[in-house]
């Protein structure tokens, strides 16, 4: 079965760094784009980037462009989201989702949170 598995959130002060992963398995990898999501509390889910099957294309919200970057290692069946300058805002669950045979699949979501 599809699954997806998102790491590396955390508490992170304003200014900061951190990097998100997504491990996949269950469906063919290589040839689905991937996309990143978050959800803020009271807030409705976002789409923060996107990534086509190859890594060629990318797409981010108004909002983390020039701070977000998507990336992908299909060897590793992995997508990352490294975010920088990260401010209060962009406190959230942060989802990496796929569609397979026009199904959506969500990971569990991982918790970043930007606070002093």
């Amino acid at each position: 079965q599809v699954q997806l598995v998102e790491s590396g959130g955390g508490l992170v002060q304003p200014g900061g760094s951190l990097r998100l992963s997504c491990a996949a398995s269950g469906f063919p990898f290589s040839t689905s784009a991937m996309r990143w999501y978050r959800q803020a509390p009271g807030k409705e889910r976002e789409l923060v980037a996107g990534i086509s099957n190859a890594g060629g294309r990318t797409n981010y919200a108004d909002s983390v462009k020039g701070r977000f970057t998507i990336s992908r290692d299909n060897t590793k069946h992995t997508v990352y989201l490294q975010m920088n300058s990260l401010n209060p805002e962009d406190t959230a669950v942060y989802y990496c989702s796929t569609q397979v045979f026009r199904t959506d699949y969500w990971g569990q979501g991982t918790q970043v949170t930007v606070s002093s």
